[in-house]
């Protein structure tokens, strides 16, 4: 059976048919990570998202009495930054493994399908650099990657925290400092200390939250957890999924946290990412200049914002070194 030969024609053809549905690629690359937060489309540049703050009372019935206080709308911006890329690359090489690792189950692939592949196999790339920093990508009008495309959580959170007049601080009730570096003796109880210093709101009511932390945290509360609990006989297993005491809190470890220097408490609604997947700004095109090189050409807007950091919404771990 011959292989199947594609041409630079017949890539760039795949990428303007089929471009609506490859721009939505990288996205799907990041589920490891955005299926804990809340993606936001048809973001270009900015857009204000923000929190209700202020108090109303019902009190015993008096006909003069009057509530003057304000209701206020605290502003935040997710801002999506426009990212572009221009990836020389080899057609023949990639096609060759798609190919082959499709022989090996049986297929029959068609150019348009192995076209359709190389497509996704680049864009997922792209989805998968972004994930990688959605928490320490910093801003560089300057820089060449992902890590310098928009500014990541723990950047907007380091932001916050240093500012002038701070907005996440141990006074407001949204950042906690451990005492001790977390390790697979103390764990538990650091873990539990973070958690009592939140708001009754963010882990005690009704909804469900997430600890965010890196995998080492995670594995650290396991091992103390065993060491802890290890003589009792119902202990089966010690994939703890909740912190005990806190069962509205989940655990969340996360790779792209490894090197944080923090862990956030928060509900995933709160956890914005924001993109646009749509609009003529917004493109994924292949193009030959070369004779055995193609160009892969794709732009796209990403950003990540706190949608509230009020404490019944965030809670800032900041950890110890």
């Amino acid at each position: 059976m011959g292989k199947a030969v594609i041409t630079p024609t017949e890539l760039a053809q795949s990428a303007h048919k089929f471009r609506r549905e490859l721009i939505q690629v990288p996205m799907h690359a990041m589920r490891e990570t955005t299926q804990y937060m809340t993606v936001r489309t048809g973001i270009r540049y900015k857009e204000t998202v923000g929190e209700l703050s202020g108090n109303i009372d019902l009190g015993p019935y008096s006909e003069t009495r009057i509530d003057n206080a304000d209701i206020t709308i605290k502003g935040r911006t997710l801002e999506t930054f426009l990212g572009s890329v221009v990836k020389k690359f080899s057609p023949n090489s990639v096609v060759k493994s798609i190919y082959d690792s499709a022989i090996t189950k049986g297929e029959q692939l068609t150019n348009v399908e192995i076209a359709r592949r190389v497509l996704a196999y680049l864009s997922a790339k792209l989805g998968h650099n972004l994930q990688s920093h959605i928490f320490n990508a910093v801003r560089n009008d300057n820089g060449t990657t992902s890590a310098d495309l928009f500014n990541g959580f723990d950047t907007i959170a380091a932001a916050e925290i240093g500012a002038t007049t701070p907005t996440i601080s141990t006074a407001l009730g949204n950042k906690y400092e451990f005492s001790a570096a977390i390790t697979a003796s103390n764990a538990i109880d650091q873990i539990t200390a973070l958690c009592e210093a939140a708001s009754e709101l963010l882990v005690s009511g009704a909804r469900k939250v997430n600890l965010y932390c890196a995998p080492a945290i995670y594995r650290a509360y396991l091992k103390d957890y065993q060491a802890s609990n290890g003589a009792l006989p119902y202990n089966t297993e010690f994939k703890k999924l909740v912190v005990e005491g806190f069962e509205q809190v989940n655990f969340v470890p996360l790779y792209n946290m490894a090197n944080s220097p923090y862990v956030y408490i928060s509900p995933a609604s709160n956890m914005l990412v924001g993109c646009n997947l749509e609009g003529e700004e917004e493109d994924i095109t292949i193009e030959k200049h070369e004779a055995f090189v193609l160009q892969y050409i794709a732009t796209m807007f990403f950003g990540v914002q706190f949608e509230s950091i009020a404490p019944e919404n965030l809670m800032v771990g900041v950890l110890a070194s």
